[in-house]
């Protein structure tokens, strides 16, 4: 399969179809999905930017490394660096090999998970809940990640959106939900959405049901959920 170098800022609808190994056609609808991004010239004929391209090659690596092994690619967005680690070091016990990138800024997560359009997003519990809110809210709008099944802590999936909304006014920091996120919330933006999936977030102390090795030990078979609801 011919590769994308990086001199290359932009292919035809030829090159393209060349590289991708497909017809035309299917460029062209790729186009039409947005898929791919593309402009015209003055005369009409089409130009695909070649990042857009090299992120093609890339899904369909991943792919087929999932089809032919028991493999994941994951996007964790913490708060904080050492709130990974556990969780991390958790996978290296797991079934599902798990490939974690890790962001502890929500904004270089959301580029992050465009970029890779990983499996499944997982997102760390101490975020506070109204950047969790706005976090959903993009990730659920942009058409690379609309489809991608999100872990969040089960507490804030049962969060009243009133509850949500209180905690946004009184919140002094600039971010804010604007009147459009909070209808979202309200017809159920996270508690009916079939895509968010609720993870236990911190152990009770004398919960006898809970697995020696904590709450990471629950986390295998919810990332296997997930995985199953993005191929339904």
């Amino acid at each position: 399969m011919k590769t994308v170098t990086p001199e290359m800022e932009y292919l035809s609808t030829r090159q393209s179809a060349k590289v991708l190994q497909v017809s035309l056609g299917t460029v062209q609808k790729m186009v039409e999905l947005g898929e791919l991004v593309a402009w015209k010239t003055r005369g009409g004929h089409r130009r695909i930017l070649a990042s857009s391209l090299e992120q093609q090659l890339q899904r369909r690596k991943r792919a087929m490394r999932q089809k032919t092994s028991h493999h994941c690619i994951a996007m964790g967005i913490f708060r904080r660096i050492e709130n990974s680690r556990d969780l991390l070091d958790s996978m290296q016990d797991w079934q599902l090999k798990v490939e974690m990138e890790v962001a502890v800024d929500s904004l270089e997560g959301l580029m992050k998970a465009v970029s890779i359009a990983p499996d499944l997003i997982f997102l760390d519990a101490l975020i506070p809940p109204v950047e969790q809110v706005h976090l959903i809210h993009y990730l659920s709008k942009n058409k690379d990640t609309q489809r991608i099944p999100i872990l969040v802590d089960e507490g804030f999936i049962e969060l009243h959106p009133g509850v949500v909304v209180l905690a946004d006014e009184n919140n002094s920091q600039r971010t804010q939900l604007n009147e459009h996120i909070k209808k979202e919330l309200e017809n159920g933006l996270i508690d009916l959405n079939p895509l968010i999936i609720g993870y236990p977030a911190t152990s009770p102390e004398n919960d006898q049901s809970w697995p020696q090795g904590g709450r990471h030990e629950l986390l295998e078979p919810l990332f296997l959920e997930a995985l199953s609801r993005k191929c339904a």
